[in-house]
C-alpha cells in the first residue's frame, strides 16, 4: 500500500489593524492582575483603558470560512500562539472550531515561544498517524498588546496577524518537523539541512536565522502562505533565542 502522509496543502494569511471589543472586557483586567500578582509584574493600565489588543477568534474565524468549504470537514483544529489572547473567559480554540465544518477536536499550544506553531504541526502529523485525522487546521496568531510589563525584554509584533494552515492527507511522506536545541550557529544548521534536501528546495527564513522580525510569530507562516502554490519542496526555519531551540519544517 502506498504511503499517505499529512502535509500543508494550502494556507491563508492576513494582518489586521484596530482592536477587538473583547479588549475592553473588565474580566481581562481581573485575569491579567491574577496572572501577574505572584511574580510582581506591573499591569499595563494604559493598555487596558485604551482597549488595546485583538481577539484571535475574531481574526481567524473569517479566514477559516474563506479557506474551507462546507463539504471539507476538519478532524482537528490547533490554535498556536505566543503573545496572549485578549479573551479570558473561554478558549479561543473551541470557539474557532465552530467556524470549521465537521466540528473538529480543538485545543491550543502556547508557552513554547516561536516553536508553538511547529509543535502544533507535529501534533497534527501524529494524530494523522493514528488514523483519526485526514484533515487538520493549524491557526497561527499574534496580537500587539501585552497587558503587563514583562520580566525580560520581548519582541512584540508590529501588527495583529493570523495564518490558517490547512493540512491534508496526500500520497507520500508526511511533513518533517524538527525541534532541537541549538547553542552554536543556527544559520549554519539551517544551511546544512537545506543542502541535504532535494535540489531546488525553497528556504523560508524566520527570526533567528536571517528572517524578518516585524511579525515574529506569524511572519514566517505568512511568507509560506504567499509562496506555497509556487514553491515545493519548502524548508521553513525559525530559531528561538530565548529558549535556544531551532525549529524546522520540511515540506516534500
Amino acid at each position: 500500500m502506498a504511503t499517505r502522509g499529512l502535509r500543508i496543502t494550502r494556507a491563508r494569511a492576513r494582518r489586521f489593524d484596530g482592536r477587538s471589543e473583547l479588549s475592553l472586557d473588565p474580566d481581562l483586567r481581573v485575569f491579567v492582575t491574577d496572572l501577574t500578582r505572584p511574580y510582581g509584574l506591573p499591569v499595563r493600565e494604559d493598555l487596558l483603558r485604551a482597549g488595546a489588543g485583538h481577539s484571535y477568534e475574531e481574526m481567524a474565524a473569517g479566514l477559516l470560512r474563506e479557506e474551507l468549504a462546507d463539504d471539507e470537514p476538519v478532524d482537528l483544529l490547533i490554535l498556536a500562539f505566543d503573545s496572549p489572547d485578549v479573551r479570558p473567559g473561554a478558549p479561543s480554540s473551541l470557539a474557532l472550531s465552530r467556524s470549521c465544518p465537521g466540528s473538529p477536536l480543538a485545543f491550543a499550544v502556547c508557552d513554547q515561544g516561536l516553536g508553538a506553531a511547529f509543535t502544533a504541526l507535529r501534533l497534527a502529523a501524529e494524530y494523522h498517524r493514528t488514523g483519526f485525522c485526514r484533515r487538520a487546521v493549524v491557526v497561527v496568531a499574534e496580537q500587539t498588546a501585552l497587558h503587563y510589563a514583562p520580566g525580560a525584554p520581548v519582541r512584540l509584533p508590529e501588527r495583529h496577524g493570523a495564518v490558517v494552515l490547512v493540512c491534508e492527507e496526500a500520497p507520500g511522506e508526511s511533513m518533517d518537523i524538527r525541534q532541537m536545541p541549538c547553542t552554536d550557529d543556527p544559520e549554519k544548521e539551517v544551511r546544512m539541512l537545506a543542502e541535504s534536501l532535494e535540489p531546488g528546495t525553497a528556504l523560508v527564513r524566520g527570526p533567528g536565522v536571517g528572517g524578518p522580525t516585524a511579525q515574529p510569530f506569524t511572519g514566517v507562516w505568512a511568507e509560506l502562505a504567499e509562496g506555497l502554490p509556487q514553491h515545493t519542496p519548502v524548508l521553513v526555519a525559525s530559531f528561538d533565542r530565548r529558549l535556544g531551540v531551532l525549529n524546522t519544517l520540511a515540506l516534500p
